[in-house]
């Protein structure tokens, strides 16, 4: 047998085992979850490949199936195995962020989000409705638009928030751009609707700008 099939990097299963899943490179995790590879190909060389492909975990995770399947081995069968993985994770960070209050555990929100959102091709707009103690009753997509414009209606929002009786809300929406900075536009917007909705006794408590690997708040920059 030889040497490369002994090398630590070659046997992920193991060192994840002895020294726990934060200890391996992302290529390993993949790697994991592939199971095996193909003739002539291990399955850590065909996570390498979907890597340099995608260059960042998160978009071979969100990837579609179409492309996927342009890395050899990586069929519909392993799709369907990185999609059920991807809403597994949506739906344990859905349940933690319904469980606490969204004020003291920002991170969750801000996980659920970046999940949504951060490697969508086209504008979606997205509510946090929260309850009197800040805790989520639910995340809605609202509005859904082209790469560079959304159109976003504050009688819906207002609307969605008198519907879920809620006492305050975060909103959300993605730049497919890249950039994170807030625009113009994004400011207006944001005062729009805090206006709008303070007229039902809802408070607007942030705005997060997803773009992939970054959540811009609002709140933070005091935008708001």
């Amino acid at each position: 047998m030889s040497e490369a099939l002994h090398a630590p990097t070659e046997r992920p299963r193991e060192r994840l085992l002895a020294q726990g899943a934060a200890s391996l490179s992302d290529a390993e995790l993949i790697a994991l979850f592939l199971g095996t590879g193909v003739r002539g190909r291990s399955a850590l060389a065909m996570a390498r490949e979907l890597l340099d492909r995608f260059g960042r975990v998160s978009s071979v995770l969100s990837a579609a199936p179409r492309e996927l399947g342009q890395v050899p081995g990586v069929g519909t069968a392993r799709y369907a195995q990185i999609a059920a993985v991807m809403e597994l994770a949506r739906r344990a960070l859905a349940e933690e962020m319904k469980a606490r209050d969204s004020l003291t555990s920002p991170g969750a929100v801000r996980g659920y989000l970046r999940l949504r959102m951060q490697d969508l091709g086209h504008e979606c707009f997205y509510c946090v409705f929260l309850d009197a103690q800040n805790r989520v009753i639910v995340a809605e997509e609202l509005f859904r638009g082209t790469l560079t414009q959304t159109s976003v209606y504050p009688r819906e929002v207002v609307k969605h928030a008198l519907r879920h009786n809620a006492a305050a809300l975060i909103l959300a929406h993605n730049h497919p751009s890249g950039v994170a900075e807030p625009s113009v536009q994004d400011q207006a917007l944001t005062r729009t609707l805090a206006e709008a909705l303070a007229l039902v006794d809802v408070k607007v408590l942030d705005h997060f700008i997803v773009v992939p690997g970054a959540c811009l708040s609002f709140a933070e920059r005091g935008l708001l």
